[in-house]
């Protein structure tokens, strides 16, 4: 199981998990405790879970708290029915809010972990341009691209290849897919294929090289990386076609 289908997993065994273990909990107090106050603690799991999964985990999270807030915190107790008119009024404001927090928080956390990728994307793009501009070797620009390459895809492995085209391998292309272009037959992959996958260097119009990069088996990442790989290989390719090197057209 991949990193990603391994995280939303979990994410969905806390949705269903925690707001139980909270209504549990919150059983020996449940006749000094309002039932709003009870639903508020409620609402911090969700949102909890919601920090840390899915918008499909946040929804089984207000799902879930409403229904335990109904089981172990409404009269009759253990039960799944309510007698009270203002209790149901707060199960469904629990239900609802929970939903819209959630959602919130899930967009918050994405909305952080893209700034952060940015950053680290200008950081890496900026680290290249510099071993260029302080007169490096190619070939220093190159192994700093591949290290990048590594941890940007989260790769087990990635090598660099001179002027050569042997074997028909998948490709990460300029618009970011990965592509496998055979007679008769063009393929677009949604996970990494099977083997390694080349990304193609080229500068001043003259094909170089190419890293051939070796993935962890699963879904390919954020087509934001992808992009951010190939403008990486690019800037070797350009840091190469300065150096003149010889080059395979």
């Amino acid at each position: 199981m991949s990193g990603y289908r391994l995280h939303d997993a979990a994410a969905l065994l806390a949705a269903l998990v925690a707001p139980f273990l909270v209504a549990l909990a919150l059983v020996p107090v449940r006749t000094d405790l309002s039932a709003t106050n009870a639903a508020l603690i409620l609402v911090v799991a969700v949102v909890a879970v919601a920090a840390i999964g899915t918008r499909i985990a946040g929804v089984v999270a207000a799902l879930s708290a409403a229904v335990w807030f109904d089981f172990f915190l409404t009269e009759p107790y253990q039960r799944f029915a309510i007698t009270d008119r203002e209790d149901v009024e707060t199960a469904v404001l629990l239900l609802v809010v929970g939903l819209i927090v959630s959602q919130l928080a899930v967009r918050a956390r994405r909305l952080q972990r893209t700034v952060v990728s940015d950053a680290a994307h200008m950081t890496s793009l900026q680290g290249t341009a510099r071993l260029a501009e302080d007169g490096r070797s190619p070939e220093a620009v190159v192994e700093y691209v591949r290290r990048e390459l590594v941890g940007l895809l989260e790769l087990r492995g990635c090598r660099f290849e001179y002027g050569t085209l042997m074997g028909n391998l998948p490709r990460l292309e300029h618009d970011g897919g990965v592509w496998h272009d055979r007679p008769g037959r063009v393929t677009e992959y949604a996970d990494w294929p099977d083997g390694e996958t080349e990304l193609r260097v080229v500068g001043g119009g003259h094909y170089y090289g190419r890293f051939l990069l070796d993935p962890h088996p699963g879904p390919l990442p954020p087509e934001q990386d992808r992009f951010v790989a190939v403008a990486l290989a690019a800037q070797a390719g350009a840091a190469l076609d300065t150096a003149g090197l010889s080059h395979q057209a």
